[in-house]
């Protein structure tokens, strides 16, 4: 497909992990970029070890001078970011009413600054060279609501909104920007949330599953596979789109 350069935040485990290992194996070359080095570097290993070009890094979406400073290295080792991922995020459950600012400050710092943060970093490279593509992961919860996720949705739909501004902006600097929006998706973090519910999370997933019209919960390639054609060349001329990946559960 590619022998550009994707730099994937997030992308150690669950959908992140997943679209890291789609991208490499499409023939990107891809820098894992995650908090836990260690887990990055399994993915990173694994891209490898399917015949594939990946190194990881280690930065914290969150302080702008890391990421900074990883877009460097990867441009060192693997060349210029031409593919921005923005995955990574944070969220937990609970009612509006029951947040705290400190809360709010976590949820916008990770899942909405973060992603401000690297395509801050990256798109004037890309500008200059003529050729980009930001792919935002969003979420269904940005697009209709969530319950018990009133913060994570109001970042994702900012996450929406922002992404249509940027792919004005770039539009005639052969850059595109688009947003990925998953429904329930089959990772740890869901699983670890079915687990904390308090309730049997065979039958917390199994509520979700039978809300879905296709009867299953996403897993990361699917999403995965959106990213790899936003990604690709062939979707040059889309920009400012927002796709869902969620088995019919939301259709407007």
């Amino acid at each position: 497909m590619s022998n550009r350069t994707a730099f994937v935040t997030g992308g150690a485990q669950g959908i992140g992990q997943g679209i890291a290992t789609t991208l490499g194996a499409g023939g990107f070359k891809v820098a894992v970029v995650d908090l836990d080095l260690e887990a990055a570097q399994a993915t990173a290993q694994s891209i490898v070890a399917a015949g594939g070009t990946a190194t990881a890094v280690q930065a914290d979406v969150t302080d702008s001078a890391a990421v900074q400073a990883a877009v460097k290295t990867v441009t060192d080792e693997l060349g210029p970011v031409e593919i921005a991922v923005n995955n990574a995020g944070w969220d937990d459950f609970m009612p509006f009413v029951k947040t705290t600012e400190e809360f709010w400050d976590r949820i916008l710092d990770i899942n909405f600054k973060g992603m401000l943060r690297v395509t801050h970093a990256v798109v004037p490279g890309m500008i200059e060279r003529g050729f980009g593509r930001v792919i935002n992961i969003g979420s269904d919860a940005g697009r209709v609501g969530s319950s018990l996720e009133a913060v994570y949705s109001g970042a994702k739909g900012g996450t929406i909104a922002f992404t249509k501004t940027l792919a004005r902006e770039v539009a005639t600097k052969g850059v595109t920007a688009n947003t990925v929006c998953p429904g329930p998706t089959d990772t740890p973090a869901l699983r670890k949330f079915a687990d904390n519910s308090g309730q049997d999370a065979d039958k917390v997933l199994g509520g979700m599953t039978k809300a879905v019209p296709m009867k299953r919960l996403a897993v990361p390639e699917d999403v995965a596979a959106a990213v790899a054609f936003f990604a690709s060349d062939a979707a040059g001329y889309i920009t400012g789109q927002t796709l869902s990946v969620s088995g019919g559960l939301t259709m407007a």
